[in-house]
Formats: C-alpha cells, sequence, structure tokens
C-alpha cells in the first residue's frame, strides 16, 4: 500500500488566494516537498505549517522523483509544491507525477492559482481554445524559428517569459506575427506592483518601453485571424509540426489542406522536397 501524491497549487503572489483545501492537505500529509525550501518555508511559517519539508529541486528531479516516491512507497501520504502557482506546469513536478502513475499511485490535484490561467482570464481574448506554450528557448534563432511554426495557429497563444527576455520577445513576435495582433502582457499578477498591458503587439512594446521590465511576465498572445491569408511556406511549416506528432504525410496534407483551402497535391508534393 502506497500513499497519495498530493499536487498542490500555491499562490502567485498573493497570500489570500490560498485556498482552505490546500491549506487542509499541507497541514495533513506526512511529507512537503518543495521546489525551494528556503521560499516555501515562509509560506508554510505564514500559515502555521508545520509538516516536514524536502527539497524537490528542479535541476535535480529525476533524483528527487525517486527520493519522493521512496516515501510514497513507506506509505507516506506526500504534497508537492512549487515556488508559486500549479507544480508541473513551467516548473519541477511533471517527473514525478509519471513516475507515480507508472507505479499506480494514486496522485490527486488540489487545484489553485495559475499565472497563465489568471493572464488569460482578464485578455479579452478569445478563450474558447488556447494553447500554452510556456517558455520560448533563450537563443534568439531558436526562438524565432519556433514563433514562425506558431504564427499559423489560429487559437490564443500563451508564453511566460523572463525580464530581460520580454522586449527581445516581442520584438521578434511583432517582425513574425505582426505588429496589428492583438496582446496583453501581464506583470506580477496578483502582487503589489500589477500591471496589464493591452493592445496590438506594437503598441504593447511602446508601453512596456516606458513602463519597469522587472518581475515575471505572462505574455498572451491573439491567434491568427481568418481575414489573414496563409501562404503555403506556412502550412508546409504546420504539416510538419502535425507530421511529429504521428500523423502520416497524406492525413496532414489533408487536414491542412481542408483547413487553408490549399491544394492537398500541392502541400504532399512540396513536402516531399
Amino acid at each position: 500500500m502506497s500513499g497519495i501524491l498530493y499536487i498542490v497549487s500555491t499562490p502567485i503572489g498573493n497570500l489570500e488566494d490560498m485556498t482552505l483545501r490546500s491549506l487542509r492537505v499541507l497541514k495533513e500529509v506526512d511529507l512537503i516537498a518543495a521546489e525551494d525550501t528556503r521560499r516555501s518555508r515562509k509560506l508554510l511559517t505564514h500559515f502555521d505549517i508545520k509538516t516536514p519539508m524536502i527539497s524537490y529541486w528542479g535541476a535535480k528531479e529525476k533524483v528527487k522523483a525517486e527520493e519522493v516516491l521512496a516515501h510514497l512507497l513507506n506509505d507516506k501520504d506526500v504534497a508537492l509544491i512549487s515556488d508559486a502557482g500549479t507544480p508541473g506546469i513551467s516548473d519541477p513536478g511533471s517527473v514525478l507525477v509519471r513516475r507515480a502513475l507508472e507505479k499506480a499511485m494514486n496522485v490527486m490535484p488540489v487545484p489553485g492559482p495559475s499565472a497563465m490561467i489568471a493572464a488569460l482570464s482578464i485578455s479579452g481574448l478569445p478563450t474558447e481554445s488556447f494553447t500554452f506554450i510556456g517558455f520560448l528557448p533563450p537563443k534568439a534563432s531558436q526562438r524565432r524559428k519556433f514563433l514562425s511554426e506558431l504564427a499559423i495557429k489560429r487559437e490564443t497563444l500563451i508564453f511566460y517569459e523572463a525580464p530581460h527576455r520580454v522586449m527581445d520577445t516581442l520584438v521578434d513576435m511583432e517582425s513574425i506575427f505582426g505588429a496589428d495582433r492583438k496582446a496583453v502582457v501581464a506583470r506580477e499578477l496578483t502582487k503589489l506592483h500589477e500591471e496589464i498591458l493591452r493592445g496590438t503587439i506594437s503598441s504593447v512594446i511602446d508601453q512596456l518601453d516606458n513602463s519597469t521590465v522587472a518581475g515575471e511576465f505572462v505574455v498572451v498572445i491573439e491567434g491568427r485571424t481568418k481575414s489573414e491569408p496563409v501562404s503555403e511556406d506556412e502550412a508546409l511549416a504546420e504539416m510538419k509540426t502535425l507530421m511529429q506528432t504521428g500523423v502520416s504525410r497524406k492525413d496532414a496534407a489533408r487536414k491542412i489542406s481542408s483547413t487553408y483551402g490549399l491544394s492537398k497535391k500541392r502541400l504532399y508534393d512540396r513536402s516531399l522536397e
């Protein structure tokens, strides 16, 4: 009999966002695995939670996951928390969840704050369909290549970005997505210096130029509108992405051609080049 692994969300800034269930679980489990025990200690002390804590450091996630599994196999209930928000979402946690499920353990979510959902909810952009990208590659060439593959997407796109890269990323988005795409940049969500910038990508860059570029950023970008024509090269890039997920070349050509009104045969033939 193994213990239960709880994936517990914690506030992204405002401690009032801590849920009653999160507090109860953190008090009742045998052990808390924290991304950074020094940061989490402040949270636990604030709520008078005295549960023992161990480190679940992202850079050593594979090793740390096995340590936590050993406690679970010893019939101990463990709560995993990150520095802020939901573990496993651009934070350590996914490795541990996979390993626990491989061993048929009980993994339970304790939902709560998430920066990407908070930003999307106040963006004013379509929420029916969206893609969460997380952090883009830090190298400019890789970032631009990745953005080029996303340029054709119709759904709303959500990114996380570091303060020292956010301007470069937005400039790349302006070049690749177009200056007039709608954008929302949320900085320091739920914190004292929360700031929400809205407009086109171009106007948001101008606003950010006159603002303090510090803190944690969520960037929400409008998907490609139907009025924007899709080139064959862009369609081929999406075909390539589909094929990388296991879709056959024939099915990818059929899907992309019907979506964008392009020749299926030409797409198929060009994809062979």
